[in-house]
């Protein structure tokens, strides 16, 4: 497949997830808990994806345990408490402004240059952002914290994104499949810890509810991979970044009330997405 096609996919089952992590918070289940079985699940996906494509190198590999810290170490945990508190479809939002701290490091760290491209899209996160923590009509269960913590959960993605893309093209040769299923493997350990330091009650009824997130987020993960390994970064970047709006309109057609999407939230998710086309272009 080629990678716009890839990127289309992973951002789609991405925006999947997150509406499927709503569905399984509203039955109770601990946002620890559920980080868990978010990731472990995920893990089985990569690790089979990985085994089929014969890529077992694991001693080049460990420079990726690093970044899954971040992603989907600490990001998930943080990303699970926002879907919570914020809703699936603002968490989206906010995680969809990841293109603007993930050019804000690469023009820190990596040197990339700053192009008028950037600046506008930039301008057009900010814009929509605004237009996210301004709008009145919100659910119930709405608590502006699970805006700050989707933020908290978008620079770790951000930074995840950056080192992802060094690792991949400049200081290994580890292939995407392999390169998914370590970075996965260190968030599931790192959450694993995170559980057993919490106490929160793991139980087969939790497990069965966040299966279909989980599988959502495997698949996505080995896609949005390959897509990078396979496709320029400004190819690939613009496709993924319509996560945001997969989250909002699926959200808007499966959870209805209970997010109680209305057009500023749609126009705030269209002005991320078309900053974060425009940063993805211009890099």
């Amino acid at each position: 497949m080629t990678p716009i096609v890839l990127g289309a996919l992973s951002a789609f089952l991405f925006g999947a997830m997150t509406v499927f992590v709503r569905i399984a918070l509203r039955s109770g289940v601990a946002p620890e808990a559920g980080t868990l079985f978010t990731i472990l699940p995920a893990l089985a996906v990569t690790a089979i994806w990985a085994a089929a494509r014969g890529e077992w190198d694991v001693a080049g590999a460990w420079p990726f345990l690093l970044a899954g810290l971040l992603a989907p170490g600490i990001s998930q945990i943080l990303f699970t408490f926002a879907v919570r508190d914020a809703g699936a479809s603002r968490t989206s939002v906010a995680v969809g402004t990841a293109p603007l701290f993930a050019v804000a490091i690469a023009l820190v760290f990596l040197d990339e240059p700053l192009v008028a491209g950037l600046i506008v899209g930039a301008a057009l996160i900010v814009a929509g952002g605004i237009l996210l923590v301004s709008e009145r009509a919100r659910p119930d269960h709405f608590r502006r914290l699970g805006l700050v913590v989707a933020i908290g959960a978008t620079v770790a993605f951000a930074t995840r994104d950056n080192v992802i893309r060094w690792l991949g093209t400049e200081a290994t040769d580890v292939e995407p499949g392999l390169a998914a299923f370590v970075t996965v493997l260190a968030g599931a350990a790192l959450t694993g810890c995170f559980v057993a330091v919490s106490h929160a009650p793991l139980t087969r009824r939790a497990a069965v509810a966040f299966l279909p997130a989980a599988l959502c987020y495997g698949v996505s993960y080995v896609l949005l991979f390959e897509a990078f390994y396979r496709g320029r970064v400004s190819v690939v970047s613009p496709i993924v970044a319509t996560e945001s709006l997969w989250g909002v309109t699926l959200s808007w057609l499966v959870l209805r009330q209970s997010e109680r999407v209305g057009l500023r939230l749609i126009a705030g998710a269209a002005l991320v997405v078309a900053g974060g086309v425009l940063i993805g272009v211009y890099r």
